[in-house]
């Protein structure tokens, strides 16, 4: 399971190395693509079809927010190959997306890793802290009503 907030920088070209805690589980082929919240996600390849299923739930006819999603997320993404050194160098129309420019952050999500401008990060953190207790609330009602729809 990919877990943790790790620090790193990334060079005037864009590259960056994938930490090694993540590189162990990930592999050596990964997918990058924009992301939510103005970050970028990064998966393996095996996780990237089941996450592709997972926020589609693929339809016989897509309606128009799934085109729409596919746009954004297959639109954008690239896959990479890692060097012996997890270095990669992230494409200039994802880092002007999540405005990457020297202090990055990699943050651990489970099955995906997402990569953060350093103080966009530290903002969203900030906002997280402050509305935790609501969002936990408001997660805890949307449950209780989808058990009442079944």
């Amino acid at each position: 399971m990919l877990l943790g907030r790790y620090f790193s920088r990334l060079t005037v070209k864009g590259r960056t190395a994938l930490p090694i805690r993540y590189r162990q589980e990930i592999g050596e082929r990964v997918v990058i693509a924009r992301w939510y919240e103005g970050c970028l996600v990064v998966v393996s390849l095996t996780e990237w079809h089941q996450l592709l299923s997972r926020l589609t739930k693929k339809v016989e006819v897509p309606t128009q927010p799934v085109r729409d999603t596919d746009r954004f997320i297959l639109g954008s993404a690239y896959e990479l190959k890692l060097d012996n050194q997890g270095r990669f160098v992230i494409p200039k129309y994802l880092r002007d997306y999540a405005e990457l420019r020297d202090e990055i952050v990699f943050l651990g999500l489970g099955e995906r890793i997402e990569v953060w401008n350093k103080d966009t990060w530290e903002k969203q953190e900030k906002y997280i802290q402050e509305n935790a207790e609501a969002m936990i609330e408001q997660i805890a009602k949307e449950k209780r009503e989808v058990v009442k729809k079944d």
